[in-house]
């Protein structure tokens, strides 16, 4: 088993999204090990893209003070090496196909299996052109997390029995609406037993209702709204949330 699905065998899992290098990448450390203690489960890393399209304001604003920072690839693979000295949290990273392409993928994914990055997500690489990257992973070790929403339609058996790690389930066209979350991932579990995670676009604790249905819930951008809001002191509240997330999704 890897061990992004041992992420799931505790309970709800509860899975922080981080721009890296957002306000600057000493920071983006304390805040990760302060959400690690809190009881984060997997930790999603942003790698900052020029034109995050997948994202809305709030990650895109960090995307954007993160590379005006000088944030770059490299360093964010020499910060998770040195990251991975003392923590031992399935890491995942988000990026884009372009910046997977301009650095080599197969350097890419080697790279990450060095640092100790457990999984890549590519939120803009379809179905259709998943198998230039998911062989490479696959021989590296490295899962290459797969995306349903609502609109993927007749692709959710593909997309479902294909699977590795966990299951993204992009939510922006759901939230709000329960009866389509339970009903989409009852159909993506006629296909597998991979755990699935709701994505949760809206900081409020209330929303995890929405993840019940779910194996977990992925903070999209409420730790990036507490970075924006308190920068370089965000480790303390970013870690109280996590910490009240975790109690409201296993009560």
């Amino acid at each position: 088993m890897s061990n992004i699905r041992n992420a799931f065998k505790n309970g709800k899992a509860v899975i922080p999204f981080i721009t890296c290098g957002d306000p600057d990448l000493a920071t983006t450390g304390t805040i990760i090990r302060a959400m690690a203690d809190a009881g984060a489960d997997l930790i999603e890393l942003g790698i900052p893209f020029s034109d995050p399209t997948a994202e809305g304001p709030v990650v895109q604003s960090a995307s954007i003070r993160a590379l005006a920072g000088g944030v770059t690839t490299d360093k964010i693979f020499d910060f998770v090496r040195e990251l991975r000295r003392d923590v031992t949290v399935p890491l995942i990273v988000m990026t884009y196909a372009n910046v997977v392409f301009s650095y080599g993928i197969e350097r890419f994914v080697s790279k990450c299996a060095e640092v100790g990055i457990d999984g890549v997500i590519l939120p803009d690489v379809p179905m259709e052109e998943k198998d230039e990257f998911v062989p490479i992973c696959r021989s590296h070790g490295v899962d290459f997390i797969s995306q349903i929403a609502p609109t993927s339609a007749n692709r959710i058996a593909e997309i479902a029995k294909d699977a590795e790690g966990f299951i993204y389930i992009a939510s922006n066209a759901i939230l709000g609406n329960q009866t389509d979350l339970d009903e989409l991932t009852a159909e993506i579990r006629r296909y597998t037993d991979i755990p699935c995670a709701i994505e949760c676009g809206d900081s409020n604790l209330d929303q995890t209702a929405l993840a019940q249905a779910a194996d977990g819930v992925i903070l999209n951008s409420a730790i990036v709204e507490q970075i924006g809001r308190y920068g370089r002191d965000a480790a303390a509240p970013a870690g109280d949330f996590v910490q009240a997330m975790k109690r409201t999704m296993n009560k």
